[in-house]
């Protein structure tokens, strides 16, 4: 064992689809784990395959989470699928389901069952609303997660006044990291048992989202429903050529703000000269400010505030980032050949692990059942019985 593969050896069935579970599990083989993804047969698989604009067997979303991964496409649906699937069972370290509650109980891959057949088993549900209440059965995504708990509140659009959606799969991939987090402590507690106990995990899109939302949550509450302006501005200013995020919290920020972008009659306006006048008048002050960033640069005003300590930074698209010399400079990105993509693919690594290299098993995101009848003989089957399988349609892929 090693720093770049603390979880060599284990193995994890990963059953979940969309981004919150298969990107937990994608950390796992990232630190090492064989990950085999069981996904459907029919329509495209994995469900994130074919979410927005797709490459044969991948779409942005199926080329992260899948990464590092075993890829056998199987109808669980089946009396041989489900056979499959308890063999798969036997040895492993890890079993992830993201079905509505209710469903993996029905297929009779309950825990009780998966834990009975394997006792030392890390078993991980993720779900929308939870496993139970009233809204437990209901679909849900990132964006109802979002609108439920009140981060779309919270996101008014700064010209329109209207509630907006985070436009990322911002609660999915911080399940992901809290699915990965209970996972990892609990392999970690299990390594020490001399008789491995199992665990149930149970984590939902509403717990998350409500960890991610826990400071404004509080402030919201407890200012009874308004969180305080801030006496700094801060935001979104448009430039000559483009637009500047600027971000103050500190009253002494004011003094070299105003000097940075050559306002010091701001400065010293009876209206602004205090957190608590500047508070009381903040919307003078953005409409004093605006026009005046306006006149000037991003790089002028990025460097002049900078240097007074003042945090700013210009607003990139994503391809405008992935062209910045800071990030070239900290190595952050790897770029990766994958199957049926024409391109490069921009991938973070993964902080602590050595950068992803293309053509690595850590590096690839396996098409729909690239690894099925490797899968099935790493599990006992015979050529024959994999071929039967195939020909049952009970499994796809090569």
């Amino acid at each position: 064992m090693d720093y770049a593969s603390a979880f060599a050896g284990l193995k994890v069935i990963d059953l979940s689809g969309g981004v919150a579970g298969p990107s937990c599990a994608m950390m796992l083989a990232q630190h090492g784990a064989d990950v085999i993804k069981v996904e459907t047969p029919h329509n495209g698989g994995d469900w994130s395959r074919i979410l927005g604009r797709t490459y044969e067997d991948h779409s942005a979303f199926s080329l992260y989470g899948t990464l590092g991964k075993r890829s056998l496409a199987m109808d669980l649906k089946t009396p041989e699928g489900k056979e499959v699937l308890w063999r798969l069972i036997k040895g492993a370290d890890v079993f992830i389901e993201g079905f509505r509650p209710g469903t993996i109980q029905r297929y009779g891959f309950g825990y009780d069952s998966v834990n009975a057949a394997e006792p030392g088993i890390i078993y991980y549900s993720i779900s929308g609303f939870g496993q139970t209440g009233p809204l437990a059965s209901r679909p849900a995504m990132d964006p109802v997660l979002q609108a439920f708990i009140g981060i779309v509140t919270e996101n008014k659009g700064e010209h329109d006044g209207h509630p907006h959606r985070i436009a990322i799969s911002l609660i999915d991939m911080y399940s992901g990291l809290l699915g990965f987090q209970a996972i990892a402590t609990s392999l970690y507690v299990r390594r020490a048992q001399a008789e491995k106990k199992g665990r149930y995990i149970d984590l939902s899109l509403m717990h998350s989202g409500a960890m991610l939302s826990v400071i404004r949550m509080i402030a919201n509450y407890l200012e009874h429903g308004t969180a305080q302006r801030t006496s700094m501005p801060s935001g979104v200013f448009n430039t000559i050529d483009g637009q500047i995020n600027i971000t103050m919290v500190r009253p002494s920020d004011w003094r070299p703000f105003c000097e940075a972008i050559e306002a010091m009659d701001l400065h010293d306006d009876a209206r602004f000269s205090t957190s608590a006048t500047r508070a009381a008048n903040l919307d003078e002050l953005y409409a004093l400010l605006r026009p005046r960033i306006a006149d000037h640069t991003t790089a002028w005003l990025s460097e002049r505030l900078a240097t007074r300590g003042i945090m700013n930074g210009r607003v990139n698209s994503y391809e405008e980032f992935l062209k910045e010399e800071q990030v070239a400079a900290t190595g952050i990105m790897a770029w990766l050949q994958q199957p049926g993509v024409p391109d490069l693919v921009p991938t973070p690594n993964i902080p602590g692990l050595p950068p992803l290299v293309s053509g690595s098993k850590r590096a690839h995101a396996p098409t729909l059942g690239e690894h099925s009848s490797e899968v099935l003989a790493d599990h006992g089957y015979s050529s024959a019985e994999i071929a039967t399988l195939f020909e049952k349609k009970i499994v796809a892929g090569r």
